[in-house]
């Protein structure tokens, strides 16, 4: 008989959980990265963390700055740094749009969430646009609403 696949081990992605409350998300990349193998042993592990995460053209280069990356635990003398500057990997046409978009003003290229295809790992890039005050305090009223509106369904399906 064959055994059973064990459950959790790899997370399945990481995500940003401030993108979607501070900022409006207008458009989305993915993007590959270049880290070293130490880092991606600690990101399988799910050690990382991107909510402080944020990208900018350096030298004509497109990184992420703000990741963090745990130590690997079972790492040697030549584990990686943990909050360093990556590479991340676009199409010149997708960077093109990202820098035009940057270039505009009032725009931020904020990492919302890394997650695994097939064997390598991707990050989604949002180009985001941050929120007024009142626009938070809408969104809270409107998941406030929400929320008694499927109260009331729950309790009159129940009658």
């Amino acid at each position: 008989m064959a055994g059973k696949k064990k459950k959790g081990g790899n997370p399945q992605e990481i995500r940003n959980a401030k993108v979607h409350r501070d900022y409006i998300v207008e458009d989305t990349f993915e993007a590959g990265i270049v880290l070293t193998g130490t880092e991606v042993k600690s990101i399988r592990a799910g050690k990382a963390q991107i909510s402080d995460g944020f990208c900018r053209f350096n030298r004509g280069e497109f990184f992420i700055n703000g990741l963090h990356i745990d130590e690997y635990a079972f790492g040697n003398i030549n584990n990686h740094i943990p909050r360093r500057e990556r590479k991340l990997l676009l199409k010149k046409s997708e960077l093109r749009k990202i820098e035009r978009a940057l270039e505009a003003g009032g725009k931020s290229a904020i990492p919302t969430r890394i997650y695994f295809k097939e064997a390598l790992i991707k990050i989604e890039i949002g180009i985001c646009t941050g929120k007024k005050l009142f626009d938070k305090r809408e969104d809270l009223k409107k998941k406030a609403q929400m929320r008694d509106a499927d109260r009331d369904l729950k309790s009159y399906r129940v009658r």
